[in-house]
């Protein structure tokens, strides 16, 4: 009777059964994901859905505070399920160990009142930012790298993701390539929680349509409001490995010791090669672009639709193609 005595100072009884009575996704158990569960958690979001692929490393650890060294090897969705139902037994919390991707989408985000994407992926924000905005569910989106990020809420009558960043900056990176200080996803982390709490509890002024910053580097807070951000006209999509068809002009832009061909009908071709000849689309076929993370595939799908006016979907194959 006594757990949330001071936030109910806050939010009354009928906003802690508000919470109690919600169905939260989140997506990503790592750096960002760790602050966000734990904090939902303390604060009594009656249903959390974890969904993590990957398991706890040592090299998590700096930053994801939330696992010990017995954790490691452990699928990070169970370890996380475990260590907050330690914290608060009476919630109901389900760990998924899978990925999300635009075949499964849909359905898991259905099931739920908000979506968090905490995920170190690109291809994984925007197919999020998708589904919630063809849903009409809210989205809270963060991205941490080095010593900076951000958190956003969108979707659910806000702009989505797309609307606020259309296209990819030149320079596009993850933690595993650039790195990430420790507090930095703590902070962003936490005020993506603040902002699903918001969200929750309808609390004004909303943080949908609300972007906040943060640079640690230079000690730094910022923040605009992006509400009447328009939503792009031709929005590159990505697609699952699983949809692809053979009448496609599929391309795998990936070197050969990142793994097999996407399909056995794609043709390999090197992003830079690509943009200096890239193969011409029958009429009416649609042009399938191929690579690890998604980041060549857009960059080549903006030099083909300068030239060909066929239809160009993404698709981001993870470490291998599946099969």
């Amino acid at each position: 009777m006594t757990r949330y005595t001071r936030q109910e100072a806050v939010i009354g009884s009928e906003g802690q059964a508000r919470l109690g009575a919600a169905r939260v996704l989140v997506v990503g158990a790592g750096g960002l994901g760790v602050p966000v569960l734990q904090y939902l958690a303390g604060a009594g979001v009656g249903q959390i859905t974890i969904l993590d692929p990957d398991r706890v490393e040592v090299s998590n650890l700096h930053r994801q505070p939330l696992y010990r060294i017995a954790d490691c090897g452990v699928p990070k969705a169970e370890a996380a399920r475990e260590a907050l139902l330690a914290l608060n037994p009476e919630l109901r919390i389900t760990a998924c160990v899978q990925a999300i991707d635009p075949d499964n989408a849909a359905q898991i985000v259905a099931a739920h009142d908000l979506a968090l994407d905490c995920a170190d992926s690109f291809a994984v924000s925007y197919i999020l930012s998708d589904t919630c905005l063809a849903l009409g569910l809210p989205l809270i989106s963060a991205s941490a790298l080095e010593r900076s990020g951000y958190a956003g809420g969108f979707c659910r009558g806000a702009p989505s993701l797309r609307a606020v960043f259309p296209d990819l900056p030149e320079r596009a990176a993850t933690c595993a390539a650039a790195g990430v200080m420790g507090p930095v996803v703590g902070a962003i982390g936490a005020m993506q929680a603040q902002m699903a709490l918001a969200v929750l509890l309808d609390m004004a002024p909303s943080p949908l349509g609300q972007m906040v910053t943060w640079d640690a580097a230079g000690w730094r807070m910022g923040g605009f409001r992006f509400d009447g951000a328009p939503e792009p006209d031709r929005p590159l999509r990505f697609i699952s490995p699983a949809t692809i068809q053979a009448g496609d002009l599929t391309i795998d832009l990936r070197d050969p010791e990142e793994g097999p061909l996407a399909t056995p009908w794609a043709l390999r071709i090197s992003p830079e090669r690509l943009g200096a000849e890239p193969p011409a689309a029958a009429p009416g076929q649609r042009v399938v672009l191929c690579c690890r993370s998604g980041l060549r595939a857009w960059r080549a799908a903006r030099q083909y639709e300068t030239s060909s006016p066929a239809e160009v979907v993404l698709v981001a194959l993870g470490q291998h193609p599946p099969g």
